[in-house]
């Protein structure tokens, strides 16, 4: 029970820490959209996200996939531009989420690049262990309980701009979006696979 303890909590670090804030860009990308109204599908995206990326991490411990780690790290802020991106052209489209099969499907696939990016770390601390199923729940169980915090912490902050600041939502999800991308930007340019 210590080594799931471990993993839950190697999970939290995972998300919350803020010199690998890409988990963080993403999630806030995804979440800006949303109000308190809708935070229900929100967190299904989030709950797709955590169980995509421990299927990749489940492929990579269990040596079934292998991926080129500098293509995984350019895809990581590839997948958070095209999220805020998608933000800012649904505005522009002004349709609402009429269907989430859309943000369902893309949020598994980026799931997957992140799972993969971080792979190669977890496969190495699995490495000397025959049990590979519960410290994987244990990580997956950090990941959601560290995505939960940040959706309910961006959910927040749309609720203080849109309520008590009075900013109308479409510019609220265009300027934060923008942010994002101006954010994401260099970490495209650091991690181009040249």
């Amino acid at each position: 029970m210590e080594e799931f303890w471990f993993y839950t909590q190697l999970g939290l670090d995972h998300v919350l820490d803020r010199n690998a804030y890409d988990h963080i860009l993403f999630l806030s990308a995804l979440a800006i959209p949303f109000t308190f109204k809708n935070w229900i599908n929100v967190l299904w995206l989030a709950t797709i996200f955590t169980v995509s990326h421990c299927l990749s991490l489940a492929l990579s411990a269990f040596e079934i996939v292998t991926v080129d780690v500098s293509l995984i790290e350019f895809l990581i802020p590839v997948t958070i531009l095209l999220t805020a991106l998608y933000n800012i052209l649904k505005l522009r489209k002004q349709t609402a989420y009429k269907s989430m099969l859309w943000p369902m499907v893309a949020t598994a696939f980026f799931g997957l690049v992140h799972g993969f990016g971080f792979s190669n770390y977890f496969r190495m601390l699995m490495a000397d262990s025959d049990e590979k199923v519960g410290p994987l729940l244990g990580f997956a169980l950090g990941i959601e309980l560290s995505q939960v915090i940040i959706v309910l912490l961006v959910l927040f902050l749309v609720y203080l701009c849109l309520s008590v600041l009075k900013f109308k939502q479409a510019a609220f999800i265009s300027v934060a979006s923008t942010i994002i991308i101006l954010i994401t930007i260099p970490l495209l340019y650091n991690t181009f696979p040249w």
